[in-house]
């Protein structure tokens, strides 16, 4: 079906119609042309009359002019060049001819657009919603994937139905859950394996118990003598010279041998009793995040499961740590499974979530954990790692990590920041795409990337097994609340009556 005509000078990678009827915003159009078969979307439309132009000033000649009925108003349009369908979506080095009829692309040559070698249906396309859409499963494992929205967009309801699609592939995920949404989560291609937030500290590293230590990166001294002990700690180990499998006491009975060492200056023994103190403030403070009869946390991990951390209970501290540690470990034990190594190694790549990526890889400080994301995201694919960042505000996200994910899914994004600081991330992501995100309904999406052929305006098919995500009821809640107390008042009074009180 025709619906227009392009008009004025055309590009080989975008041009402009004209038309007597009104198309959609993210329709998808044919421009046939010099034997090629031009695959394009619209962007842009505006309507107008020549007759109502902005230059008129009075009501009475805008109501006089609108009341003719011969009066008649045109469509203008953008439309964005995809690629020649006869040519593998190359884009033609030639531009359509002025007056090149367009046509409304069919269902078939949509669905078959869409046709990926491992798909993952997440929903429809907006206005053609009988054509599914599918993305490339390998193509977001190998080269990552950003899910954006603001609060209440529909990132919760996506986060779940990539993971239901993913599970169909005997895919290993681990989400590291900052909020408890997972944990009872039922899926409907694979189930949920728990995992515990602990780490044995033999395991960690001396910038993650230095983190939790609060030893700051400007008190040099102390953390001359807490490197020192730390060293010392894994010495004995390694020698099998203590009494005590508990890597935290260990340090803290070096540094306590050191702290009683007579011959130590008091500037010394100052900072050394500073360390102590921050080791048993550690020790109390994170008491449940240590386990020192855990094997390593990767162990925990099972192939064709979500493999949930629940990170609800922790602070950002403990969470930014645990992070760091999975991520540090992973990498290195990836490493080792590929080069041969008969060292620690990882035997099956995974697919990592992170949620509240902003907190986790913020933009503008320096944490551990953003920068075992950085390394993830730049180095993961070689070793079967991928990643998915998922942040409702994109703007705090670490630049360089969210420029890493080549896959993207944006649902709605009302402040102009965020939608600048997406854009800068993303080469495909033009202007006028750009300025769908505020009109987005929730649920509603645009997908771009390695993962599917042309960029797209999709609704995101409704997740139909079970999170704890999304808004509370308060109303609901509070009456909930109230009849439950005004139930215990009925009790404790027929009780009182019972026992021959008389109110």
């Amino acid at each position: 079906m025709i619906i227009g005509r392009c008009i004025g000078e055309t590009h080989h990678y975008e041009l402009h119609f004209i038309s007597d009827q009104m198309p959609q915003i993210g329709e998808y159009v044919i421009i046939n042309y010099d034997g090629k078969k031009i695959l394009g979307v619209i962007e842009n439309i505006i309507r107008g009359n020549l007759a109502l132009n902005r230059e008129i000033y009075d009501i009475k000649t805008v109501e006089m002019i609108a009341g003719i009925e011969e009066n008649e108003y045109y469509i203008k349009g953008k439309i964005k060049i995809l690629g020649d369908l006869n040519d593998n979506l190359k884009i033609p080095r030639i531009p359509a001819p002025p007056g090149t009829p367009i046509e409304i692309a069919d269902n078939e040559i949509l669905k078959e657009i869409f046709k990926v070698d491992n798909p993952l249906n997440i929903g429809n396309l907006i206005n053609q919603n009988d054509v599914e859409v599918e993305v490339d499963a390998n193509s977001i494992l190998n080269r990552h994937l950003a899910i954006l929205a603001m609060t209440g967009g529909g990132k919760s309801n996506t986060v779940s139905v990539i993971i239901d699609e993913m599970l169909k592939y005997n895919i290993p995920i681990f989400i590291f859950d900052m909020h408890g949404e997972y944990v009872g989560a039922e899926f409907k291609n694979g189930s949920i394996n728990l995992i515990q937030p602990t780490i044995n500290p033999k395991y960690m590293s001396f910038n993650e118990i230095k983190k939790l230590s609060n030893i700051s990166n400007i008190a040099h001294k102390q953390e001359r003598w807490f490197r020192r002990a730390f060293k010392k700690a894994n010495k004995l180990v390694e020698e099998g010279a203590t009494s005590t499998n508990d890597f935290l006491k260990i340090i803290h009975d070096v540094l306590k041998v050191l702290y009683e060492d007579d011959d130590k200056p008091a500037d010394d023994k100052n900072n050394i009793l500073a360390v102590l103190n921050k080791i048993d403030d550690l020790m109390e403070k994170y008491t449940n995040l240590f386990n020192t009869n855990k094997e390593n946390i990767l162990g925990n991990i099972e192939i064709g499961k979500l493999n949930v951390l629940d990170l609800s209970q922790t602070d950002e501290y403990a969470a930014e740590v645990l992070v760091s540690h999975i991520l540090r470990n992973s990498l290195q034990y990836r490493k080792n499974a590929i080069h041969g190594e008969l060292t620690e190694i990882l035997e099956f790549p995974v697919f990592y979530i992170l949620e509240e990526a902003h907190i986790l890889a913020p933009n503008k400080r320096d944490s551990q954990s953003k920068f075992w994301i950085r390394r993830i995201a730049r180095e993961g694919r070689k070793f079967g790692l991928g990643l998915c960042l998922v942040s409702q505000s994109p703007k705090t996200v670490d630049h360089d990590a969210l420029s890493q994910m080549n896959n993207m899914i944006i649902l709605r994004l009302v402040e102009p920041e965020d939608q600048r600081y997406v854009q800068s991330a993303s080469e495909s992501l033009s202007t006028d795409l750009i300025n769908q995100l505020p009109s987005l309904n929730v649920g509603e999406a645009i997908i771009l990337g390695l993962m599917t052929k042309i960029p797209t305006l999709i609704k995101i098919k409704e997740f139909k097994g079970k999170t704890y995500g999304g808004d509370i009821d308060v109303i609901k809640e509070l009456s909930n609340f109230q009849e439950k107390e005004n139930k215990e008042i009925q009790k404790q009074k027929e009780d009182s009556l019972n026992l021959g009180y008389d109110y």
